[in-house]
């Protein structure tokens, strides 16, 4: 197991979490693959503000809901969540050899909240594209989304008996068929992203699959979980930065990638697009905060997963770093600045992004 200075010193020191990245148009990706397109800047510290001086300085709590949309909530994720199973559903059919499908189908099909997706698409349509040119990219995060859960709830990995209140893909098909059954959706991931998308231009869709690429790579899912594994049981020494990077990593990179790719594929500016990364970056990291929350304070019948399993297995949270409290104010100010983002959008379609963002913060499983 790795010692902790070393991961720190990794961690303080490693390029794309700490240097400023020189950005160009994404669209010079197409014709300059050596220069590196604005729409893939590495992952900095989420923070404008730093994470230590919440728990030096006392500042004012949040009021839920302050920002109330304009639309019916509730009907939107419905139908989106509707939308999206029926695609993916349709996307992943049971063929030849079927064990294998099946196992595929029985994480990517049991419920879970499709937010990824629903990111995807609200992106795409906040900066003017329609939902059609996300569909494939949407269904994609999905499906590495569920990858990554099928492999962390290895015994490898984290060694979760349950997920979204059903026996983890392990335990029903075994470990074998589960670890290829997660390499099965994240290939195909890509294939579905770059043969089903339709009436969008081919640089814009090689842009979204380079950025998916990068987000699930050693530049995101991967270190994140890397390191996340080198601190578990280990933890004396892990401190906000190192934890920062672990979650901006391992969960917020997927959820940014899905708002990205959505606005990317919906025709947006490059300065939209780093305005929605930017947004996403930050509700990504407000994903995990919450979670660590959830995962101290719920039970595994309202979680619908294994709840206390992260103190089980002795690994930092921001709870235990910050306190309870304070950890839901930092929850309620990544809220905050990442709803900022959203300011120079219409609001009218920003309403579904904005409303996320508190479905985010205030979600209770």
């Amino acid at each position: 197991m790795r010692s902790m200075n070393l991961v720190d010193s990794w961690v303080q020191t490693c390029s794309i979490f700490k240097q400023p990245i020189h950005c160009e148009s994404f669209i010079g990706f197409i014709h300059q693959p050596r220069i590196k397109p604005h729409f893939l800047k590495s992952r900095k510290p989420i923070s404008s503000f730093s994470v230590s001086a919440i728990i030096t300085e006392e500042e004012p709590k949040i009021e839920a809901g302050k920002e109330k949309p304009s639309f019916n909530f509730n009907a939107y994720v419905v139908e989106k969540a509707n939308f999206v199973n029926k695609a993916l559903d349709d996307a992943v059919s049971v063929k030849n050899p079927p064990m294998i499908h099946e196992a595929m189908r029985y994480s990517l099909l049991a419920g879970g909240k499709r937010v990824r997706p629903m990111l995807c698409i609200a992106a795409c349509e906040v900066v003017g594209g329609n939902q059609s040119a996300a569909v494939p990219a949407a269904c994609a995060v999905e499906m590495i989304h569920t990858m990554s859960l099928i492999h962390d709830d290895l015994p490898c990995m984290d060694n979760d008996d349950l997920r979204r209140g059903k026996p983890t893909n392990h335990k029903v098909f075994g470990e074998d068929v589960a670890v290829l059954a997660g390499d099965s959706l994240l290939a195909f991931a890509f294939e579905f992203i770059a043969t089903a998308t339709t009436g969008v231009a081919p640089k814009r869709v090689l842009a979204a699959v380079g950025e998916l690429a990068k987000a699930i790579g050693t530049e995101g899912l991967v270190a994140g979980q890397v390191v996340d594994l080198s601190c578990t049981g280990n933890n004396a020494n892990v401190g906000l930065d190192t934890l920062e990077f672990i979650h901006i990593h391992k969960t917020a990179a997927l959820l940014e990638a899905s708002v990205v790719l959505g606005a990317i594929l919906g025709g947006g500016s490059d300065e939209q697009v780093e305005k929605l990364r930017t947004f996403a970056r930050k509700i990504g990291l407000l994903f995990q905060v919450v979670d660590d929350i959830l995962d101290v304070t719920k039970s595994s019948e309202e979680l619908g997963k294994t709840a206390g399993k992260d103190l089980a297995a002795n690994k930092t949270t921001y709870p235990k770093l910050l306190g309870l409290e304070k950890a839901r104010e930092f929850a309620g100010k990544l809220n905050e600045e990442a709803k900022e983002q959203l300011a120079d959008f219409d609001g009218g379609k920003a309403a579904p992004l904005v409303a996320l963002a508190d479905y985010i913060a205030h979600r209770q499983n």
